[in-house]
């Protein structure tokens, strides 16, 4: 192959990669919402017998279901994860608001930005609502697909559309002393504050 015939490959794969990334940028934009609380209800959590807790595996990955969990809510965003093995279990996190976060008026006020496997929420002037209730409205959540269906589905979704989420709170092990845990209360802050959440089912709503 000439040098010319080279170059010219190279810019064609440059170009097909960056049609395929602006394609995926474009299926990935924000759905508009009217102002307006969307989601009234809050998840829906109950703990499970230790003893007859349901249980699952994944590759070396033993996992134990905390709390069943039913969330519908607002996608706030999304952030995909491939570093450090926890993406081995879950490589997509969602951060979600229901009751007053779900209202576009109210999350006009502000920006949300994730990474690190932590969402951050900020705001120029004072929000309408107290910081408390703001937080108590909204998570971030380490998904798990319980197989690859849920994971299209998740993948699927796109920020700002009302999604529904069924499955487990779950504590994750490995052999080697390696483990991650559900947080199981909405009011926590911090490190241990996100769910860890075993998907069975996911839908747009």
């Amino acid at each position: 192959m000439s040098a010319g015939a080279r170059r010219a490959l190279v810019l064609w794969a440059a170009l097909l990669i960056s049609a395929w990334s602006g394609y995926r940028a474009w299926l990935a934009r924000p759905v508009e919402q009217a102002p307006g609380v969307l989601v009234a209800e809050e998840p829906i959590q109950q703990s499970v017998v230790e003893a007859a807790a349901p249980r699952f595996r994944v590759g070396d990955y033993d996992i134990v279901a905390l709390a069943s969990y039913r969330l519908r809510a607002r996608l706030l965003g999304r952030q995909r994860y491939r570093a450090h093995r926890e993406a081995e279990l879950s490589p997509l996190d969602f951060a979600v608001g229901w009751g007053p976060m779900s209202d576009t008026a109210v999350l006009s006020q502000m920006r949300l930005s994730q990474s690190s496997r932590f969402f951050t929420l900020s705001w120029r002037s004072p929000p309408s609502l107290p910081q408390d209730v703001i937080f108590d409205h909204a998570a971030n959540m380490h998904l798990i697909p319980a197989d690859a269906t849920v994971a299209r589905a998740l993948d699927r979704m796109r920020p700002g559309e009302l999604v529904e989420l069924d499955g487990y709170l779950v504590r994750a092990s490995a052999p080697d002393g390696w483990s991650w845990s559900s947080s199981l209360t909405r009011t926590d802050r911090g490190a241990g504050a996100c769910e860890l959440m075993w998907v069975e089912h996911a839908r747009e709503n």
